[in-house]
C-alpha cells in the first residue's frame, strides 16, 4: 500500500526548518518572507532541488534593480543538462519522458535515454552546420515530441530558440522570425487539426525566401505518412536536411555528448507578444532564470511531483497547449524535475462537423494522466457541451486539474468539481483540486496560482506566488486589500526577460512594464543592495524620509530611484483578506459606467452562465469625456436568434450577478468573438475599431484565431459612424 500522498509545498516548508531552521504560522508568512529575504528564498530553492553549477555563484542577487535585475552571477547552469540529469533514475524506475499522441492517434513514446540520444544527436548536427552560442534556431512545429527535442537540442549549443505554431500563416510567423534573424529553421511538412490535414510546405518556402539569415533548414515529415509519402515532402522542400536522420546518429560522440555551461543569464528562448497591434514583442528569457523559476512553479505551486519519485510515483503531467502559448513552455518545463510530459496535438473540442469536448478527457484516461491542464475556455465550453465525464473511460489517476488563460468562471471550476465527485475513485476526486494560475509570456511564469494546502473557493485563485511580491494598487499607487487595482510586482522574479530583441536602451521593455509608476516608488529593500556600513555609534533610528536610501534591510522603507520601478502587469486584481486572488481582466480595457470601474470578466462571468450564450465580448466606448457606450456581443447556440426575451434575460443576469449600472446599450448577436491565436479576447482593437480608428492601426490579422470575423465589426463600426 502506498503511503499518503504528501503536498510538494509541505515537503519543501519541512526541509525548510530541517536545514534552515524557518517555520512560519501559516502562508502568509512564509509568502512575506520569500519576498523580502530574496536571497535566502531564491538560494533555499537552489539548494532543495539541487541546482548544479561547475562554478560557485558569487552572490544569489547581485544587483536588486528592475529592469537589469543580476542573478546568481558566476553560476554557470544549462536548461538541457537539468534535463539530463534524470535520465537514469527515471529510466531505471521504468518512466518514459514524453508521450504524445494526436488526432489520428498516432502515439509516440520516448524513453529518457532516447531522449538524450535524440538531443545529442540533433545538437551535434547543428553544429555541424556552424551554429554557435547566441545563434537563434526558429521552428515551425506542433505540439510533438520532436519540438521538445529540437528545442533542447538547440538550448543545449547555447543557441536561442524561437518557436511558432504551424496554425500561423506566413505573415504572422514573418512577422516574429524577421526581428530575431534565425540561421537555421526547424519546419514541418503539416499538422491535422480539426479532423483535417494542412500542408505547410509553402508555408516553409515562403519563409526560407523571407529570411535571408538562414543558412540551414531541417524539415520533420509529420503529416506524410508512408516512405513514399515522405520522400515527395523531402523533395519538395529542398535544399533540406531530413530531422528523421538528424536524431539517428548513433556513435561514441553522441553518447558521450553534454550541454555546455552557460552563464546564468545566457539567453534560453525567445517569446512573443500576441502582436495585437504592431509588431510582437521578441521577449528573450534567460537559462537560469526561467529554470529556477520553472521548478518552483511546477513543483511547489502546481504540486507536480517528480515521476521517480516515492511521493509522487508515477507523475503524468499534461497542460494543453499549441507551440504559439507560453503554456508550451510550460509543459516542457516538467522535464526539469523529472516529470512524464503527456502532449496532446490537435483540436480539443474535436471538429468544425462533429464537436467533441470529451476529446482531451479520453485521451488523459487513456494515457494515465495525473495533473490536466489546460486553458480555462475549454472548461467552460465543456459546461456549455455538457460533457459527462463518465463517458471519458478511467478518469482515476487524475488528482489536480489545472488552469490558465483567462479567469475560470465559479460555474465551470462547480461544474468540474461536481463531475469529479460523480465519478470518484479515490478521495482527492471527492473534491478535486483546482490549480488555477495567472501569469504570462512575458516573464514566463505566474504571479497567482495554487497552494494544495490552502481552502478552495470556486473563481478564485489561491494564493500569491513564493517569490513572487504581487500587490494590488489604487488609482494613488498605494497596495490595497479587499479592492480591485493595478497589479504590481514590487520585487524582481529571476524569470523577468533579459531584453527584447531590437530594443534600444530597453525603451520598449520599459514602456511595456516599467514607465507607469515613478522609479523607487514601492520598491522594496531584499536582497542584492548590501547596507552601507555604518559606525557603532552612527546606529540608531533610520534616516528620514528623503535621505539616501537604507538597502537590502527587509521591510524597511522603499529603495531610491536608482532600484528602479515595480513591474505593472496590466491587469486589474484583488487580493482577498485570506490571501486568495481574483482577476478582473486587462486593466486597459476597463469598463467605467457611473462612476464604477470594473474588469470584463465579470460580466463575461454573469453572461456566458445563461445555456443559451457560448461567447460574449463587451466594449467601453467612454473615451476623452464622452459618454459610456457599452455594446455586448455575444454568441448563441446554434439555431437560436437573438430575440427580446434572450436580450432581457441576458440583461436580467447582469443586473442580478453586477449592478443595473453595468446593463449594455445594445446586445447584438455574432457568429465569433475575435480572438488571438493564444485564445483571449480581443478587446482592446475593437474598441478602438469602434472609436473611428482604422483596422490596419488597431489589429494584425495574422496575429488573430479568426480573422474573418473582424468584417462583422468593421462594418458594425461604419454603421455606428454613420449614424453618428
Amino acid at each position: 500500500m502506498n503511503p499518503p500522498y504528501v503536498p510538494q509545498i509541505r515537503l519543501f516548508q519541512q526541509w525548510l526548518a530541517e536545514r534552515r531552521g524557518l517555520e512560519f504560522d501559516d502562508y502568509d508568512a512564509l509568502w512575506r518572507w520569500s519576498t523580502t529575504d530574496l536571497d535566502g528564498f531564491w538560494q533555499s530553492i537552489w539548494d532543495y532541488y539541487q541546482l548544479q553549477s561547475p562554478t560557485p555563484h558569487k552572490a544569489v542577487l547581485a544587483k536588486n534593480v528592475m529592469p537589469g535585475a543580476q542573478w546568481f552571477t558566476g553560476a554557470r547552469v544549462n536548461y538541457a543538462q537539468q534535463v539530463f540529469r534524470h535520465v537514469q533514475p527515471a529510466h531505471e524506475a521504468g518512466f518514459a519522458a514524453v508521450i504524445g499522441c494526436n488526432e489520428k492517434g498516432r502515439r509516440v513514446e520516448l524513453s529518457w535515454p532516447e531522449l538524450r540520444h535524440q538531443v545529442a544527436s540533433l545538437a551535434q548536427h547543428l553544429q555541424a552546420q556552424g551554429v554557435q552560442p547566441g545563434d537563434r534556431v526558429a521552428a515551425y512545429l506542433p505540439n510533438i515530441p520532436e519540438a521538445m527535442v529540437a528545442f533542447l537540442a538547440t538550448v543545449s549549443l547555447g543557441a536561442v530558440w524561437s518557436i511558432c505554431a504551424p496554425d500561423m500563416g506566413t505573415n504572422a510567423v514573418l512577422d516574429r522570425f524577421r526581428q530575431i534573424e534565425p540561421v537555421v529553421l526547424i519546419a514541418c511538412d503539416g499538422v491535422t487539426y480539426g479532423g483535417r490535414d494542412h500542408n505547410r510546405l509553402g508555408v516553409v518556402a515562403e519563409l526560407r525566401a523571407a529570411l535571408p539569415t538562414l543558412r540551414h533548414v531541417v524539415l520533420h515529415t509529420n503529416l506524410a505518412e508512408g516512405e513514399a509519402a515522405q520522400l515527395a515532402a523531402m523533395e519538395a522542400a529542398e535544399p533540406c536536411a531530413s530531422f528523421a536522420a538528424a536524431i539517428a546518429r548513433d556513435d561514441a560522440a553522441t553518447a558521450a555528448f553534454e550541454p555546455v555551461w552557460l552563464p546564468f543569464d545566457h539567453p534560453l528562448w525567445i517569446v512573443y507578444s500576441s502582436g495585437t497591434t504592431g509588431l510582437p514583442k521578441p521577449i528573450v528569457h534567460g537559462h537560469g532564470g526561467t529554470l529556477i523559476v520553472g521548478i518552483a512553479l511546477k513543483n511547489l505551486h502546481n504540486d507536480v511531483g517528480c515521476s521517480y519519485h516515492p511521493n509522487s510515483w508515477g507523475e503524468r503531467y499534461h497542460w494543453y497547449s499549441s507551440t504559439g502559448w507560453i503554456m508550451w513552455n510550460a509543459q516542457t518545463s516538467g522535464l526539469l524535475n523529472g516529470t512524464t510530459c503527456v502532449i496532446y496535438d490537435g483540436n480539443p473540442g474535436g471538429s468544425k462537423e462533429k464537436p467533441d469536448w470529451t476529446t482531451l478527457w479520453r485521451f488523459a484516461a487513456e494515457q494515465g494522466v495525473t495533473f490536466f491542464g489546460a486553458g480555462a475556455a475549454f472548461f467552460a465550453n465543456c459546461l456549455k457541451a455538457g460533457v459527462d465525464l463518465s463517458t471519458c473511460g478511467d478518469l482515476s489517476a487524475v488528482r489536480a486539474l489545472g488552469t490558465t488563460g483567462s479567469p475560470l468562471s465559479e460555474d465551470a471550476q462547480r461544474w468540474g468539481t461536481e463531475q469529479f465527485r460523480r465519478i470518484a475513485k479515490t478521495e482527492t476526486q471527492q473534491d478535486i483540486w483546482w490549480c488555477n494560475i495567472s501569469g504570462g509570456t512575458d516573464f514566463a511564469g505566474a504571479f497567482i496560482g495554487g497552494n494544495r494546502e490552502l481552502p478552495q473557493t470556486p473563481g478564485r485563485m489561491q494564493c500569491r506566488l513564493l517569490g513572487c511580491a504581487v500587490e494590488a494598487w489604487n488609482e494613488r499607487g498605494e497596495p490595497v486589500i479587499d479592492e480591485v487595482g493595478e497589479l504590481v510586482c514590487a520585487q524582481p522574479i529571476p524569470s523577468m526577460p533579459l531584453y527584447f530583441v531590437g530594443d534600444a536602451d530597453n525603451q520598449r521593455l520599459i514602456g511595456s512594464y516599467f514607465d507607469t509608476y515613478p522609479a523607487g516608488h514601492g520598491r522594496k529593500p531584499g536582497g542584492g543592495l548590501p547596507m552601507p556600513p555604518r559606525s557603532p555609534a552612527a546606529r540608531g533610528p533610520l534616516p528620514p524620509d528623503g535621505a539616501d536610501p537604507v538597502l537590502g534591510r527587509p521591510g524597511d522603507r522603499d529603495l531610491g530611484v536608482e532600484a528602479g520601478a515595480v513591474w505593472r502587469h496590466g491587469d486589474w486584481l484583488r487580493i482577498h483578506t485570506d490571501g486568495s486572488c481574483v482577476i478582473y481582466g486587462r486593466s486597459d480595457a476597463t469598463i467605467n459606467r457611473h462612476g464604477l470601474r470594473m474588469g470584463t470578466s465579470e460580466l463575461y462571468s454573469a453572461v456566458e452562465a445563461l445555456p443559451e450564450v457560448l461567447d460574449s465580448l463587451v466594449v467601453d466606448l467612454e473615451y476623452l469625456g464622452r459618454e459610456s457606450y457599452m455594446p455586448l456581443f455575444v454568441v448563441l447556440r446554434d439555431g437560436l436568434a437573438l430575440d427580446e426575451p434572450t436580450k432581457q434575460r441576458i440583461s436580467d443576469s447582469i443586473k442580478t450577478a453586477l449592478s443595473p449600472r453595468f446593463v449594455p446599450n445594445g446586445i447584438f448577436q455574432v457568429r465569433e468573438i475575435p480572438r488571438t491565436l493564444s485564445g483571449k479576447k480581443q478587446e482592446l482593437p475593437i474598441k478602438k475599431l469602434l472609436l473611428g480608428q482604422p483596422l490596419e492601426k488597431v489589429i494584425n490579422r495574422e496575429a488573430m484565431a479568426n480573422p474573418a470575423c473582424l468584417d462583422w465589426y468593421v462594418q458594425f463600426a461604419a454603421t455606428r459612424a454613420a449614424a453618428g
